[in-house]
């Protein structure tokens, strides 16, 4: 079985402009394709899990979020990245979901298609729901990024983050994942940290 890194996509990879749908407003953050490089050659696997009310709610079409994944795609190959699947949810919050986040449906599909080992594994996200994904599928952690709504979660539901550990943006929290290896500070643990963790990477 294989380790993976499963990551939200607005606010983690790129700017969250708000259900964006055109590739003129795709913006990756700096250090994107550099960061998720890293992972890839450290044998982790990538996946993308994000919720896309933006297409139940009419907003924008399925084929309008392909677009962009496409262009997604692209700009990581540059790097020299891959995805393995990319996983959405197109359903409002008000819908029926299977596999809307905070549900782990996706990363245990994932366990079952790709051989990931779970316990081994990483979510990075910017909201609560991405954390709970994590935490709900028995990830080794969750990260959560200060960029996109994380900062905001950080300040406004502190007593929600005992098993994240918080870091300032995708870079750092690859930084983070890669100092786990085998022999590292966190060597042979699993699943949440009780009483949370908070890494200054300014």
């Amino acid at each position: 079985m294989r380790p993976a890194v499963f990551l939200d996509r607005d606010g983690v990879l790129n700017e969250d402009l708000g259900y964006i749908h055109r590739i003129e407003d795709f913006r990756l953050f700096a250090g994107t394709g550099r960061a998720l490089r890293r992972l890839h050659e450290a044998g982790y696997l990538l996946f993308l899990v994000t919720n896309q009310s933006g297409i139940g709610r009419g907003y924008f079409t399925l084929e309008a979020m392909d677009r962009v994944h496409r262009f997604l795609e692209s700009e990581l190959r540059r790097h020299g990245v891959r995805l393995s699947r990319i996983y959405f949810a197109p359903e409002a919050p008000d819908q029926p979901s299977r596999g809307r986040k905070p549900s782990p449906r996706f990363l245990l599909d994932a366990r079952d298609e790709f051989g990931v080992d779970l316990s081994q594994s990483y979510m990075i996200g910017d909201k609560l729901a991405d954390l709970e994904c994590g935490w709900n599928a028995g990830v080794r952690r969750s990260l959560l990024v200060r960029t996109g709504y994380g900062a905001q979660v950080e300040r406004d539901a502190p007593d929600k983050l005992g098993r994240a550990v918080v870091v300032d943006d995708l870079p750092s929290a690859v930084a983070w994942i890669l100092d786990q290896a085998p022999g590292g500070p966190d060597a042979g643990t699993a699943g949440g940290m009780e009483g949370g963790r908070r890494e200054d990477c300014r």
